[in-house]
């Protein structure tokens, strides 16, 4: 379920994956394999993303809807 979460981050924030890949200094493409759930997020990248988005981690993998 982490994949969609992520995504819909992006997504409820305009933002590109390559937007988000630069930030997280990788490629748009395996970015978008970490949305489809193709590759594991790792857990360095996912408190990047909470960073980002202003949210906590346990969010970002559903563990929690606040």
């Amino acid at each position: 379920m982490m994949h969609l979460r992520i995504r819909d981050m992006r997504e409820d924030n305009d933002i590109k994956q390559k937007e988000v890949a630069a930030y997280l200094l990788c490629d748009q493409s395996l970015y978008s394999k970490y949305e489809r759930e193709e590759r594991p997020l790792p857990l360095e990248l996912a408190f990047k993303l909470a960073d980002l988005y202003h949210v906590s981690v346990d969010y970002l993998v559903c563990r929690t809807n606040e």
